[in-house]
């Protein structure tokens, strides 16, 4: 089987200088290209990626490559929408190994999302796009992209600050990121967890918890795999409420959410999904005793596939690839 593997930052050499503000984007998309191509390699499958020194991909080198390969792996942020016109463009000469259209569409909108969350009975942050003329969350407000990715524009706002400052962030980040919403702070620790979904049903992976940044940008510094075991139920049980509820999932999803600070659950909150490969899957790879890759080929063609086996430890992972073991 040809697959081909395309992660858009490296691909467009979107932030491939050091000092551009994309950077640490840039060395998260190489870190999850190179280690899922090696893997995908190592379960015999013929494996090709854009190179880093060739010229920006277009779409037309991108559907070249969809054309001549069986399946595709796209690797690609939110913002703009990039990730749900690369899906549609793929389609019209492959068969991509992720989400339809439908689900990346609405799990790219993070407004939609929270709508669609509320509806469907899953615990998710008050979410708005409107123009706040008084702060009602007790603990503050997250000023974000409505379709972001990698922490991009993304504020803490302490509920003192007036509405002036939000605003003018709001107005200052339009022009480069698009439409912005309000969402309630949710006090708690930051986590995520993987699925590997396929027309059979989801497979939950072992909760990672987030490392973030605490200068009120949240931005993503890594985080550590297994979590300890109540956590991790809690994690995994809101986690599978968020993914079933969206249909059209496929290949490996990821859901972040914060475990609020009741040991009950009941401040535990559904933030968002991503509808790709997340920096997870390095953390998650070095855990394993399988071939993950595989193991998500397997399950996003509707093989019956056991849930893997795990290393004993703790793994912790870097958003450059970097992994310690303890």
């Amino acid at each position: 089987m040809r697959v081909f593997v395309y992660e858009h930052m490296t691909a467009t050499a979107t932030g491939r200088a050091p000092g551009s503000p994309e950077h640490g984007m840039y060395r998260e998309g190489r870190a999850m290209r190179d280690a899922h191509a090696a893997d995908l390699r190592a379960a015999g499958a013929d494996v090709t990626t854009y190179p880093d020194d060739a010229p920006p991909c277009d779409d037309h080198r991108f559907l070249l490559e969809v054309a001549r390969s069986d399946r595709q792996l796209i690797i690609a942020p939110e913002l703009h929408g990039t990730l749900h016109a690369l899906t549609v463009l793929a389609r019209t000469k492959g068969n991509p190994l992720g989400p339809s259209p439908d689900a990346v569409a609405l799990t790219s909108d993070k407004l939609a999302l929270a709508e669609h969350w509320r509806a469907c009975g899953v615990p998710t942050p008050a979410t708005t796009d409107r123009e706040p003329t008084a702060c009602d969350a007790a603990g503050g407000v997250i000023v974000k992209p409505r379709f972001g990715a990698g922490s991009t524009a993304t504020y803490y706002l302490d509920c003192r600050q007036d509405f002036y400052r939000v605003r003018a962030l709001l107005d200052a980040a339009n022009d480069d990121v698009g439409p912005m919403i309000l969402q309630d702070f949710v006090p708690g620790r930051a986590a995520s967890v993987a699925f590997l979904c396929g027309p059979r049903g989801h497979l939950a992976l072992p909760p990672a918890f987030q490392s973030l940044s605490a200068d009120g940008r949240f931005k993503y510094e890594g985080g550590e795999v297994p979590i300890p075991p109540a956590l991790a139920a809690r994690a995994t049980a809101l986690a599978t409420r968020a993914v079933a509820c969206v249909p059209g999932l496929l290949g490996y999803v990821g859901v972040d959410l914060v475990l609020g600070e009741t040991a009950d659950g009941t401040g535990d909150r559904a933030i968002e999904i991503n509808p790709r490969l997340t920096t997870s899957y390095l953390g998650l790879r070095a855990l394993t005793t399988c071939n993950l890759a595989e193991l998500m080929l397997r399950i996003a063609t509707g093989d019956e596939c056991a849930a893997p086996q795990w290393k004993p430890g703790r793994v912790y992972f870097g958003p450059d690839g970097q992994i310690n073991r303890r």
